[in-house]
């Protein structure tokens, strides 16, 4: 067995892993224990990477060689590389010579390395000429970097994880960090236990298991960030808790924020954000008062129309009170992705240039192209990512080339975005699984290499660039991301730069030693700027490990927090308080759309899911698509739990199952941004294929970072009266189950509704051989649809043969089938169910097949359609610890035997089931079971029955 050390590809704490291999094979992973990110720790996604590469449904999502369709709507056929990469050569340069470099662009990925990054960059602003390359990290952490150069002066988060140890009082908003961060939250749950006196304020529209940790928790309305901020200053004002001399001696523009917030007092305040003046004054208080104030944020303030202003307004609270340049205080944003931060740092968006240099500044653009040996950097700015595709709708850019991202099911009105996909005259998807929606738009698809196969460098939130390493080989064909740039480029500086030097001399034949050699270009460019790591090498990175920014040439270690001694990288050495007025959110709530639908992660996926959707554990804790809703909203409607609803926006309408959830604020609502076309369809009355939660949401953006405002939209929720409706789900063999699941979603458009999704019989992670794939699917229609449909649907299932129980009542409408299986003990499980008509058995059936249970005495009982079975079924309920797989039914039942404090029954629940012992990812849910389960919870329903 061979062991690399790497990083992890999901959030941007950056933990560090260890990878390990056997040949082409990656068989283990577990934490560095070494990375100071992390220091041994993974959450449920990271401790599960080494399934999502190795199972055979992964393996076959993969996109393996390149593919060209010879005409959209047809199936991609194989072609060579030097074939393909003259095709997407020859396009571009066409379409440069006959429209200009204005008509292409490039969207890339915070989940690149940096290497890749910076030679996309330079390939579209340096070679073609074009600033139209933007990234997906314009969806989540252009507000951050706005707010730190309009306020502090660059793109530097200031503070760094070692704070959360030294911070007195914890200010999370727009943050569920618990389910976004989990690693990051493993630290804070240690410093909160070592200094109990900690106090920790949640701001958030719900109360997430973020808020379960509170000591003060502001349940604000969305978009209101703003004038909680400017609230709490003004109060900060009145008490006399500003620091003044910090302010004289550090700052400009006080005055006129100032002026700004005298009109937002506590009374107005309390009306706009929906929060006690009270809980506003302590807020402030604590905040100010504390010797060392930490804020985290995150998405709820970087996805809105107000997003630049969210960050400023925060970081305003930090320089008032000084509450920044100290161990344990300042504005921390927590980045999004793996490598956002390194995309921002090479200059990779549309109005970015490499080392933090702005597109705008002549001077900047003159450094670059002298550094890159071009005559000039274009002007123009670039198209930002719904700047691209609204252009590219309009037929304003006519190639496309797309990196390492899905934007058919992460950009917000998914009508526009597709509509820019069909529209372009050629696109490109550079990509490793072959599966994503994005995917059947493309002309031209390459297969690149993704984790444990790459090589190169990422930077996490706090600055820290650490290496990632090759484990295994590359498959098939794949390439590494900046190989394929530079080998495109090569073959583009033959029709765009004949007889000139190449801008891009990096070996592609030794991947290490090319990859280095980009870094090191990058490297030269950061000399003299703020994050200048000109002191560094891959040798050192290599031998010491990790390594924070800025470390210039002679420095011995990087700068740990930034600005300590006061002084900003501004033209005056100061900080700039920026003054923003409370703008509400693009779309606020009316009466034809009186619900504002937030969206956000869910605990145990990624993204999009193109990788952690082909494990069917992660789909334990949230097993399928669905809205949540008070339940007082929903009872004012008459809807029940696993309804479905439309929810419609301007933009779209969606049908999805609507669930009760306590911890919304009435008249809203909550889906996960996950959801995509590939898990979730149906179509409008007109037969429109709809597409996800992003088929509702709005691209209305923030005039200055241009990051849309995927956090809110004004929906309306009506029952869907879909009486007919239909549960397939089987067992099925690794190798087969991506086919049916694929078969399965070709299927998803003949219905209003429908959802499809794997699921598994989540053994424990330390029992991977025991791991089952199963395949789920809903529908629902007005009428039950013709027969061969349904017959299709049996066949992909397995249920197309003589032992098939049957019942059929074509007059209702009602069709169901079942098989059965013999153990080898000499007992039967149930292995393959399709209800058609009548579902009301489900319930009881769903849970026969997923847990496993004998199913022998059943037989032909198994098509009667009662809600209740026949036999007692009990139910192992939902899971909790994806680690273990221990269930909330289980929890509560041991929590009926645990005694004594809170602390005491955690710890006696874990030494009985072990849950949260190994991740830790579910441990503030367990927290809230406990709570819910102690004696003082049992007292407050006792004296509120009375």
């Amino acid at each position: 067995m061979t062991e690399t050390k790497s990083t992890c590809p999901y959030c941007g704490v950056g933990c560090g892993v260890i990878i390990e291999s056997e040949g082409p094979q990656i068989t283990g992973v577990r934490g560095d224990p070494t990375h100071p990110a992390n220091f041994g720790r993974l959450c449920t996604k990271g401790s599960t990477l080494h399934l999502t590469a190795a199972s055979p449904v992964t393996l076959q999502t993969r996109l393996l060689h390149p593919l060209h369709r010879t005409q959209r709507g047809q199936q991609a056929l194989p072609i060579t590389w030097d074939t393909a990469l003259d095709m997407a050569s020859q396009k571009f340069a066409d379409t440069i010579e006959q429209h200009g470099p204005d008509a292409v662009g490039f969207y890339v990925s915070g989940q690149l390395l940096t290497e890749d990054y910076y030679v996309f960059n330079k390939l579209a602003k340096g070679l073609i000429g074009t600033n139209n390359i933007d990234t997906n990290s314009r969806l989540c952490m252009s507000s951050a970097v706005a707010g730190y150069k309009a306020t502090l002066g660059a793109d530097a988060p200031p503070a760094c994880y070692d704070d959360v140890k030294h911070a007195q009082c914890l200010f999370f908003v727009g943050s569920n960090a618990a389910w976004a961060h989990p690693i990051l939250f493993r630290r804070i749950e240690d410093a909160r236990a070592a200094n109990p006196g900690m106090k920790v304020i949640v701001a958030d529209p719900r109360r997430t298991d973020t808020a379960g940790m509170a000591d003060l928790f502001l349940p604000i309305q969305p978009g209101s960030d703003v004038m909680l901020f400017n609230g709490m200053l003004h109060l900060m004002l009145r008490e006399g808790w500003v620091d003044a001399a910090y302010i004289g001696a550090h700052t400009t523009g006080f005055e006129a924020l100032k002026a700004l917030v005298a009109d937002c007092t506590p009374e107005r305040v309390s009306a706009v954000c929906g929060i006690p003046e009270a809980d506003l004054a302590t807020a402030a208080q604590w905040f100010a008062s504390s010797k060392a104030t930490l804020s985290l944020y995150c998405q709820g303030l970087n996805q809105s129309t107000s997003g630049t202003a969210k960050n400023a307004a925060l970081i305003n609270l930090h320089l008032a009170t000084a509450q920044i340049g100290k161990p344990g205080a300042g504005p921390f944003s927590l980045t999004g992705q793996p490598n956002a931060m390194g995309g921002r740092e090479v200059g990779g968006l549309a109005n970015l240039l490499s080392a933090h240099r702005d597109l705008a500044n002549p001077a900047h653009r003159a450094e670059v192209a002298a550094m890159w040996g071009v005559a000039d950097v274009p002007s123009r700015p670039g198209k930002t990512a719904v700047e691209m595709f609204q252009a590219a709708a309009d037929g304003e850019i006519r190639a496309l080339w797309i990196a390492c991202t899905n934007p058919a099911q992460s950009m917000p009105d998914q009508a526009t975005v597709r509509r820019a996909l069909e529209r372009a005259e050629f696109v490109v998807l550079q990509e490793a699984f072959a599966t994503t929606a994005t995917a059947q738009y493309a002309d031209l698809l390459l297969p690149a290499t993704t984790w444990g196969e790459k090589t190169g460098t990422v930077t996490n939130s706090e600055r820290r660039i650490s290496r990632v390493r090759t484990a295994v080989p590359a498959p098939g064909q794949t390439r590494h991301d900046w190989a394929i740039a530079v080998q495109f480029a090569h073959q583009l500086e033959a029709r765009l730069r004949l007889g000139a030097p190449s801008l891009f001399p990096y070996t592609t034949d030794d991947a290490d030693a090319g990859a280095e050699a980009v870094w090191n270009e990058h490297r030269e460019t950061t000399r003299g700027r703020d994050l200048d790591i000109t002191g560094l090498s891959w040798l050192q990175l290599e031998a010491q490990g990790p390594q924070q920014w800025p470390l210039p040439e002679g420095a011995a270690s990087g700068k740990v927090r930034l600005y300590e001694d006061g002084i900003y990288p501004t033209p005056d050495g100061r900080a700039r308080f920026a003054a923003h007025a409370w703008q509400p959110v693009a779309e606020q709530r009316e009466s034809r759309f009186p619900f504002g639908m937030t969206t956000g992660r869910l605990r145990d996926q990624w993204h999009g899911m193109s990788r952690t959707g082909t494990l069917g554990r992660l789909f334990g804790h949230v097993a399928e698509p669905s809205v949540q809703m008070h339940p007082d909203d929903m009872a004012q409607r008459k809807l029940h739990s696993g309804d479905l609803v439309h929810v419609t926006s301007k933009r779209g309408s969606i049908v999805v199952p609507v669930l009760a959830d306590a911890s919304m604020g009435l008249s809203q609502a909550f889906m996960a941004m996950h959801w995509g076309s590939e898990y979730l369809s149906g179509q409008s009355s007109s037969g429109e294929r709809l597409s996800g939660v992003n088929a509702l949401t709005t691209s209305a953006y923030c005039p200055t970072s241009k990051q849309p405002e995927l956090k809110h939209a004004a929906v309306k929720i009506l029952k869907a009266e879909m009486p007919w409706t239909l549960l397939a789900m089987a067992w099925l063999p690794g190798d087969k189950a991506l086919a049916a699941r694929e078969s399965l979603s070709a299927l998803m458009d003949a219905f209003p509704f429908a959802s499809c999704v794997p699921f598994s019989n989540n053994t424990p992670l330390s029992e991977p051989g025991r791991e089952r794939t199963g395949v789920l699917l809903r529908a629902a229609g007005h009428e039950a649809p013709p027969d061969a449909l349904i017959e299709r649907i049996e066949a992909v299932l397995g249920l197309a043969t003589a032992d098939t129980l049957r019942y059929a009542d074509r007059k209702r409408g009602q069709r169901r089938a079942a098989r059965l299986a013999r153990r080898d003990d000499g007992s039967s499980t149930l292995e393959a169910i399709v209800l058609a008509g009548d579902t009301s058995a489900q319930g009881w059936i769903k849970t026969l097949l997923q847990d496993e249970l004998p199913a022998q005495s059943y037989g032909r009982l198994l098509l009667v359609p009662s809600a209740k079975a026949p036999v007692a079924v009990q139910s192992r309920g939902k899971t909790v610890c994806t680690c273990f797989n221990v269930t909330d039914v289980a929890i509560t039942g041991q929590l009926a035997h645990c005694h004594g404090t809170d602390d005491e029954r955690l710890a006696q629940l874990q030494g009985e089931l072990r849950c949260g012992t190994n991740c830790g990812s579910c441990l503030p849910e367990l927290k809230r079971m406990v709570r819910a389960a102690g004696p003082l919870a049992k007292a407050a329903i006792a004296i509120a029955a009375i």
